[in-house]
């Protein structure tokens, strides 16, 4: 088992994390970091519940430079993902050769995630972080929704990180439709509680915990959103 010794810091002192010797002789244990690299802290969240654990399928869906999939290779999870930036695609597979050799090459694409190529239901799990909220206008959020939705499993869990107004719904400037400016400047495509609750009713999914969403101070507002999709 993976130990790791963390200590809390106290004013004026550094938080730091220090590799611990292995109870195997010659072994040194990863750091936090080194295990999990800069992942969704929800979405770790999500590992600590029990939400998502091993032999299951993930598919991040606009993966980025796979911050979120170092522990999921690291830990011999069968490992799929998509994103329309080639330098990202790129990162990934060379992650994935670092951490998980025996994954060939053909689980990170270079789609778009309304058009990913993957089968349908392939995924015990999909990983949408801060990627809906780039849509230009309702055809694309709609097309890149059901492209993420499409390749999970029945029974299976979407998770989902998103811009949103809950919480600063008087601090945002209309663009047009569902476009707002936000006051960190940046222009995103928001969703609300209202909305988050007819799509997943839409889409044949369930809440699997209420919307957890931070509000950071005077720019902006993300929004996690876990859905579970029902059982046909």
């Amino acid at each position: 088992m993976l130990q790791c010794e963390v200590r809390v810091s106290y004013p004026g002192e550094h938080l730091t994390k220090s590799r611990r010797p292995s109870s195997f002789p010659g072994m040194i244990t990863p750091t936090l970091q080194e295990q999990f690299g800069q992942i969704d802290i929800y979405l770790f969240d999500q590992i600590l519940k029990g939400h998502i654990s091993p032999g299951m399928r993930i598919l991040d869906a606009g993966c980025g430079s796979g911050r979120n999939l170092v522990y999921f290779l690291r830990e011999g999870y069968e490992v799929f993902a998509a994103d329309s930036d080639a330098q990202s695609v790129d990162s990934v597979r060379a992650m994935a050769r670092k951490f998980a050799p025996t994954l060939p090459a053909s689980n990170f694409r270079l789609e778009a995630v309304e058009h990913m190529s993957f089968d349908d239901a392939c995924a015990d799990v999909v990983i949408s972080n801060t990627v809906l909220h780039l849509a230009r206008d309702e055809a694309q959020f709609e097309a890149m929704l059901q492209g993420s939705w499409r390749v999970l499993r029945p029974g299976g869990l979407f998770f989902c990180r998103i811009a949103s107004t809950i919480g600063m719904e008087s601090q945002f400037v209309r663009i047009q439709g569902r476009r707002f400016r936000s006051p960190d400047g940046a222009e995103r495509y928001m969703v609300d509680e209202a909305l988050l609750a007819s799509l997943a009713e839409r889409l044949g999914g369930e809440l699997t915990e209420p919307l957890k969403t931070t509000v950071v101070q005077n720019q902006r507002s993300m929004t996690t959103w876990v859905v579970r999709k029902k059982l046909l």
